[in-house]
């Protein structure tokens, strides 16, 4: 068996009008959100699949560079590829190498868990990820309806001031009572141009935010700042999170080794795949952390991060996160219908927990239909106008991709 062709399908779910959230320092406008998935045939008929980097420029790297180097290749073979590019070329490269495991996951028809190191377990837990920018008492709406959903924990998007900002914490615990996690992703804190809000405040914040017992506090600060984070961690009365906006295996290390969090995030499709994923995991057991995937696209990535955590215990790899969308009229932060028909059936989840298919590959078959379904719509899909100093920045991709400038949209 031989690879013969590397594809990778762009698509896109514009929302039927602009989904526009004020937040603290400005405005933010959602206009549609984009996915990607990966395909790798081989020469007898089979095929492998992985969710990929949803932007234009891995589609490209993925038809010019990585697929010419790949077909004519035995995929068994797939550890000793020596692939050589730069650091995004090479991120890319192992979104795709995920999409050679499930091939030969499938030819030796066992799950992809055994091809990515052997699973351990046959669950993972999860996360609701939804709300943005919300008014306190929506998101205290929002965290007691993800939870009647089972969920054990909801992941918020705070930006409303600090002031609201607590008064969101208290809320959401009234709500949920004191059973639920609760984490605060607060990757906007340090987006605000003038209102961004300072390191004093951060920590005054989160001390405040301690007797409402939140599961962790996510990127307050700006995640390159690793000194600022080792001080938040040492002063902070509960959990620090960071790690999904890390550029490089060098920026995860040196987490580790100055100790600047407590719960290490990394995204497969994003960050350099399955195999920077088990590095990162065996420092994470080394120095007594948790590990948290970030995972903000559609169903299929979920699977594919879920294969590779089940290779190691909960003591290790403790969550993972769901994104809810607000399809089929559930609870959720808007509608991303693709998330869920990109998969062929519906995930398996009991108790709050993802119960891991037993097919070969992946599990659950991908439906390429979508592609016609929902064509791709080039252009960024969320902007940020902030108010002062004025500036509007364009988010290409996923939340992981560095953000580039752009126009105002129309």
């Amino acid at each position: 068996m031989k690879i013969s062709k590397v594809e990778a399908f762009l698509i896109s779910c514009p929302l039927s009008e602009p989904l526009v959230l004020p937040f603290y320092g400005g405005v933010r406008t959602v206009l549609k959100r984009d996915a990607m998935y990966i395909r790798v045939m081989a020469d007898n008929g089979l095929v492998g699949f992985a969710p990929g980097p949803a932007h234009e420029r891995a589609e490209r790297e993925i038809r010019e560079v990585i697929s010419p180097f790949l077909e004519g290749r035995k995929p068994s073979a797939w550890p000793s590829f020596d692939f050589q590019g730069d650091l995004e070329l090479t991120k890319t490269y192992r979104a795709v190498e995920i999409a050679v495991m499930d091939l030969v996951a499938r030819f030796e028809g066992c799950p992809l868990s055994e091809i990515a190191g052997g699973a351990k377990r046959d669950r993972i837990k999860l996360y609701g990820s939804a709300g943005m920018y919300m008014e306190p008492k929506r998101f205290a709406e929002e965290a007691a309806a993800i939870a009647g959903m089972g969920f054990p924990a909801y992941k918020m998007r705070p930006a409303r001031g600090p002031e609201a900002d607590l008064e969101t914490v208290r809320q959401m615990r009234a709500a949920v009572g004191p059973d639920v996690g609760l984490m605060i992703d607060a990757h906007s804190w340090w987006r605000m141009g003038d209102k961004t809000y300072s390191p004093e405040t951060i920590l005054d914040l989160a001390n405040s935010m301690a007797e409402f017992a939140p599961t962790w506090l996510e990127e307050p600060l700006p995640p390159e700042d690793h000194e600022a984070y080792v001080q938040l961690k040492e002063a902070a009365q509960f959990p620090i999170a960071t790690g999904e906006h890390e550029p490089d295996e060098a920026g995860f290390m040196d987490l580790f080794d100055k100790g600047c969090a407590d719960f290490i995030q990394m995204d497969v499709c994003c960050q350099g795949g399955f195999a920077l994923g088990q590095r990162i995991f065996e420092k994470v057991r080394e120095h007594n952390l948790r590990f948290a995937f970030h995972s903000w696209g559609t169903n299929l990535e979920v699977l594919a991060a879920a294969h590779l955590g089940v290779c190691w215990g909960e003591d290790v790899v403790e969550w993972l996160e769901f994104p809810c969308y607000s399809n089929a009229g559930r609870p959720g932060m808007y509608p991303f219908a693709a998330s869920d028909e990109i998969l062929k059936e519906p995930l398996g989840i009991e108790g709050g927990d993802l119960l891991m298919p037993d097919g070969p590959g992946l599990g659950i078959e991908v439906d390429e239909s979508i592609v016609e379904k929902y064509p791709f719509i080039p252009g960024p899909w969320s902007y940020f106008k902030i108010d002062s100093p004025p500036e509007t920045v364009a988010v290409t991709g996923d939340h992981s991709v560095k953000w580039v400038e752009g126009d105002q949209p129309s």
